[in-house]
């Protein structure tokens, strides 16, 4: 990306385009530089679909942001409904829920990949690109567009995450711990052990929908720990957001407030809900926390 962002700034572009080898998968970067993947992108297509679909449901992975939530559903009208992480998952899920009559137009993964309803769900990522030059080029004839502004503006008031953190635990299958079981079987009784562990914290709450892992909200911010797909891991993703009640992040803080302090504090509530998960998860030797313990040391 930052190969891609330098190019759109060199050259005064209106727009970059980037996509992975075999285009499945695609970002972009506005006229300023600013990037727009992961949750960024989502939101824009979501954006773009729900003027075209008003209060169709929108799948992502299971890693979306809180703040992508209340941006699909209040501003935009739409429903946000979290699914599991793998592109084939989102698409499926948005498949079988217009076939119990609940219209879904987007599915999409936070890695880039994404489908549309009126694409046949095909994963393209040259197709979501496509969609986001058809909004630049109206925008151009009616001269109502300064660079890539129409895009811009589109995501204008979505939340994001002022610490973002991912950690991966690594089981040892060759662990004693174990027990002849599979990696598969270990990891799913460090979730189990973890849904127990937070029940009993009154500054913790679990998602009340979830369909992948344990999620859980608490401290201005979340965490997911779920077990990988394929691998002998349990990926720990960390979100927690410094202002929540303003999008200027200057508003309603008095000027002798040290903005430095709050960031600080945004980082102390990220590594309290490392260590909360850090608490429940020792338990199992099997697993490697070392850079649990990293960054919750810092």
């Amino acid at each position: 990306m930052k190969f891609i962002t330098q190019a759109v700034l060199d050259n005064k572009a209106d727009l970059g385009i980037i996509f992975d080898t075999d285009v499945d998968r695609s970002a972009a970067v506005d006229s300023r530089g600013r990037e727009l993947n992961r949750n960024r992108l989502i939101a824009l297509m979501a954006a773009i679909v729900l003027e075209e679909h008003p209060g169709t449901t929108v799948v992502t992975d299971s890693v979306t942001s809180d703040g992508l939530t209340v941006f699909i559903e209040n501003k935009l009208g739409g429903k946000h409904h979290r699914f599991k992480r793998g592109y084939k998952n989102v698409i499926d899920e948005a498949i079988r829920l217009n076939s119990i009559g609940e219209e879904s137009h987007l599915a999409m993964e936070t890695s880039g990949h994404g489908a549309l309803k009126e694409n046949h769900w095909l994963d393209d990522g040259a197709y979501l690109m496509v969609k986001l030059l058809n909004k630049l080029a109206a925008a151009r004839t009616l001269g109502s567009s300064i660079g890539s502004k129409v895009l811009t503006d589109l995501v204008e008031g979505l939340e994001e995450a002022d610490v973002t953190v991912e950690i991966r635990l690594k089981i040892d299958q060759n662990h004693a711990d174990l027990k002849g079981g599979s990696f598969r079987d270990y990891g799913e009784s460090v979730l189990r052990h973890l849904e127990n562990a937070i029940s009993k914290d009154p500054n913790l709450h679990k998602a009340p929908v979830n369909h992948e892992g344990v999620r859980v909200s608490g401290y201005g911010g979340w965490f997911l720990l779920r077990l990988s797909l394929h691998d002998p891991v349990l990926p720990l993703n960390i979100e927690v957001v410094l202002f929540t009640s303003s999008p200027n992040p200057n508003e309603g803080i008095s000027e002798s407030c040290d903005v430095r302090m709050l960031q600080a504090q945004s980082n102390d509530d990220a590594i309290k809900l490392g260590l909360a998960v850090l608490a429940a998860v020792n338990e199992f030797p099997a697993l490697d926390v070392t850079a649990l313990n990293k960054f919750v040391h810092q």
